[in-house]
C-alpha cells in the first residue's frame, strides 16, 4: 500500500481512538469536524475560482433551523432536528443561488456577505424570536428516541460528525471530479466553452453552490447540536471569513485538507487563546503568513510535496 494512503488511514485510526486516548480533545476535535465540513462547501467554490465571504449565512440558518425545530417540537429526535435544519440550509441555498449564480469574482463575494449580513441584522434585531445576541439554546434531542447522558450524547455527535467528514469529504471529492464537477471547475478555467457547447454557466454554478450550501448546513447544524447554544455570530462575516482563512490554511480547493486545517485551526486557537489570551489573534495571523508566503499550497501541498519526494526518493534507490 502507498505511503500517501497509509498515513491518511493512520491519522482516522487515531481520531477513532482519541475518546480513549486523549478525551480532554473529544469535544475540540467535534467543533474542528464540524467546521471542517462547512469548510468543504468553500473548498467547492474555490474550485469554480469563486470565493465567498459570506456563507456563514447557510451555517447559521441550519443551526438556528435546528434550534427552532426543538422549540417547536420539545423532544424531538436528533434525525428530525439535522433533518429540517439541513432543508432549511439547502432551501437557502437555492434561493440565494438565483440570485448570485450569475455572478462571479468580487460581485459574487460581496453578495454573499450582503445576504448573510442581512440575516445577522433580522437575528439581532428579532430578539422576541431569536433571542437576539444572546441566541437560542438547543437542549439535547434524543438520539433514535433514545434519552442520553452527557458523556454518551457528546461521545455519539464525535463519531457522528467523523463518519459524516469522511463520508461527505469522498463524496465532494467524487463529484468534483464526475462529469458535473468537471463542468462546474470549468467555470474557473473557460466559462465560454460551457456556453459554445450550448450549457448555461448560470445553472452549472447553481449545482455547484447548493452542494457547498449543503456542506455548510451540515456543519452548522452539527456545530449547534454540539455545543447546544446558536447565536446571531454563527451567520457574522467573521464567521464566513475563518472559513475562508481555514480553506486556505488546508489548501484552496483541497477537500481533505480543509478537514486537517480546520483542526489545526481550532487547536492553534484554543492553546494560543488559552496561553497567549491578548495576542492570539496575532499568532493565527502570522501562522497563516508563514503558510501564505512558503507553503502556498497551504497544509495540503506540503502534504503532497513531501509525498512527491518520498516517491522520488523509493524510485532513485530502487
Amino acid at each position: 500500500m502507498s505511503i500517501r494512503i497509509i498515513i491518511p488511514v493512520l491519522l482516522l485510526a487515531l481520531l477513532v481512538l482519541v475518546p480513549f486516548g486523549a478525551p480532554t480533545l473529544q469535544v475540540l476535535l467535534t467543533l474542528a469536524l464540524a467546521k471542517g465540513i462547512a469548510v468543504m462547501g468553500i473548498t467547492v467554490l474555490l474550485r469554480s475560482g469563486q470565493v465567498s465571504f459570506g456563507h456563514a449565512l447557510f451555517f447559521a440558518i441550519a443551526a438556528y433551523g435546528g434550534a427552532f425545530t426543538l422549540m417547536l417540537m420539545p423532544g424531538a429526535d436528533l434525525i428530525v432536528v439535522f433533518l429540517l435544519g439541513l432543508i432549511a440550509a439547502t432551501l437557502s441555498g437555492v434561493l440565494v443561488g438565483l440570485f448570485v449564480a450569475r455572478y462571479r469574482f468580487i460581485f459574487f463575494a460581496m453578495l454573499n456577505l450582503a445576504f448573510s449580513m442581512i440575516f445577522w441584522s433580522i437575528l439581532e434585531k428579532f430578539y422576541h424570536y431569536t433571542g437576539g445576541a444572546d441566541g437560542m439554546r438547543l437542549p439535547r434531542p434524543t438520539v433514535l428516541w433514545i434519552e442520553m447522558e452527557r458523556g454518551t450524547y457528546e461521545l455519539f455527535m464525535f463519531y457522528l460528525s467523523l463518519a459524516m467528514a469522511v463520508g461527505l469529504g469522498w463524496f465532494s471529492m467524487r463529484w468534483l471530479e464526475s462529469p458535473t464537477g468537471q463542468l462546474f471547475r470549468t467555470i474557473k478555467t473557460n466559462e465560454t466553452r460551457l456556453q459554445y457547447l450550448g450549457m448555461s454557466p448560470q445553472r452549472v454554478m447553481m449545482n455547484g453552490y447548493v452542494l457547498s450550501a449543503m456542506l455548510c448546513g451540515t456543519g452548522g447544524i452539527l456545530m449547534g447540536l454540539v455545543q447546544g447554544v446558536v447565536t446571531p455570530e454563527y451567520a457574522y462575516w467573521i464567521r464566513s471569513g475563518e472559513m475562508v482563512f481555514i480553506a486556505v490554511l488546508g489548501g484552496a480547493g483541497s477537500v481533505p485538507g480543509a478537514l486537517v486545517g480546520a483542526a489545526i485551526y481550532e487547536i492553534v486557537r484554543t492553546y494560543a487563546s488559552a496561553f497567549a489570551g491578548d495576542v492570539w489573534q496575532m499568532v493565527l495571523g502570522i501562522f497563516l503568513l508563514i503558510i501564505i508566503l512558503f507553503a502556498p499550497g497551504g497544509i495540503a501541498g506540503i502534504y503532497n510535496t513531501l509525498m512527491d519526494r518520498i516517491a522520488g526518493t523509493k524510485e532513485r534507490g530502487e
